[in-house]
């Protein structure tokens, strides 16, 4: 993906080929059987794992770039690929093979008194345009789920992973071409130029149905300001953990740290950790002397740190950041009330995690916390697709439109009513 263009060609010009033969590849996709679309999976993920090489050289080209400019540790371990890494890679196709097909499925049907049958059912949503950085591997995710649900994909990759990700495109146009699908129907854009991203966002003369955005804070905000189609996404991952007053000891120490630790660039970390003050002089040493053993910076209210004297006094500015780095912010609260309170006011809406064996503050922290994902005694690493049984994800979504949380298959589709009668006419 290397700016692959020819004498006289403008960016509308190529961008707006892409749209065309994306569209013209998503009305045989819509009907592909799942046989097919299988076989074009699992010939995918063959291809990966016998490209390991070709894929591991590329990558390594893409990883030194991205240390020669600069990039940001967590942008080089999103951007780095090993042969486990890669192996994953194509699990997660795999697995996507051995998900239940959702187009045709019915998702509801129901008789009328004149005599007429409706039934509500998935149909792929046509031609999605996907836009990240640093994240070859979801060049793979991408086109994977977007072909079990029956759609076309353009996908835009980052300049500095540019090259892995048309190492990836290479094995997916592979398996197409095994499967007897047309190679359109995942289509890598060849062309670093930011100006392709403005003609995505202009949705490619009605070609683009739906665009999902990953990356940093800076690209989602621009696709959400400037986009004529609709949009899946996240902003920011401020995810926090509530240590509850009946929270297990032990199991708040090690939910913490896994939500902290496990990996801090992805958008699932926890950024701030919210301890009930009822067991401050329990609970909050041992859970903070635990992330800081782990290498963890903790930036604390004054309160915290009065009993916890190595963290740094945390600014208004650390509540609203998504540090993406080993980083924490602490804070006492008033119980579940208060933790709810906390996160109304602070969170991004994506994921929010409750420690705690009292029910009933579980369930008011379910009720009352409005993100696209809760979890009760689990780490927020866990706001994956693929540990959501997905096989995969396209992306977060923390918006109320019907795909929130993970972007999987069944998120990929819209539906269509059908309606059979017996020859009833309106009176």
């Amino acid at each position: 993906m290397l700016d692959r263009t020819k004498p006289g060609e403008t960016v509308a010009a190529i961008m707006a080929g892409l749209g065309r033969r994306a569209r013209a590849a998503a009305r045989p996709l819509a009907t592909a059987g799942t046989a097919r679309k299988n076989a074009a999976l699992t010939a995918m993920a063959d291809a990966l794992c016998r490209n390991e090489a070709a894929v591991l050289e590329a990558n390594a080209v893409d990883m030194a770039d991205g240390e020669r400019a600069g990039l940001k540790a967590s942008f080089l371990d999103r951007l780095r690929l090993t042969p486990d890494r890669i192996a994953g890679i194509a699990q997660g196709i795999r697995d996507i093979a051995a998900l239940d097909d959702p187009v045709g499925q019915t998702m509801a049907a129901w008789d009328r008194p004149n005599g007429l049958h409706i039934e509500r059912v998935r149909t792929p949503l046509g031609v999605i345009g996907v836009i990240y950085e640093s994240r070859p591997n979801v060049t793979a995710d991408a086109g994977a789920l977007c072909l079990k649900a029956g759609n076309a994909v353009i996908l835009r990759g980052g300049s500095d992973s540019a090259r892995s990700s048309a190492a990836i495109h290479a094995c997916l146009a592979e398996g197409l071409r095994a499967a007897g699908l047309p190679e359109d129907a995942i289509q890598l854009v060849p062309l670093t130029d930011r100006a392709a991203v403005g003609e995505m966002l202009k949705g490619l003369s009605g070609n683009l149905d739906v665009i999902v955005p990953r990356g940093g804070r800076s690209l989602v905000e621009r696709v959400q300001t400037e986009a004529r189609v609709p949009v899946f996404a996240h902003l920011e991952g401020i995810c926090h953990v509530y240590v509850d007053r009946s929270a297990k000891l032990d199991m708040a120490i090690e939910i913490a740290v896994n939500a902290k630790m496990r990996r801090v660039g992805i958008c699932g970390a926890a950024e701030t950790l919210l301890v009930d003050r009822a067991v401050a002089s329990t609970h909050l040493v041992p859970v903070l002397s635990a992330l800081a053993a782990a290498g963890c910076e903790i930036r604390a209210t004054d309160e915290v740190r009065a009993l916890f004297p190595p963290a740094v006094a945390a600014t208004d500015g650390d509540w609203v950041t998504e540090y993406l780095a080993p980083v924490i912010s602490v804070a006492l609260v008033d119980g579940v009330g208060g933790a709810i309170d906390h996160i109304e006011r602070y969170s991004s809406h994506h994921t929010d995690a409750i420690v705690a064996e009292d029910r009933a503050a579980v369930d008011r922290f379910f009720a009352e916390v409005d993100s696209a994902i809760l979890l009760h005694n689990a780490s927020t690493q866990f706001a994956d697709g693929g540990e959501f049984g997905m096989g995969a994800e396209i992306g977060i979504a923390t918006g109320r439109m019907h795909a929130r949380g993970p972007v999987g298959v069944e998120q990929l589709t819209s539906f269509k009513y059908r309606v059979h009668g017996s020859g009833q006419v309106r009176p």
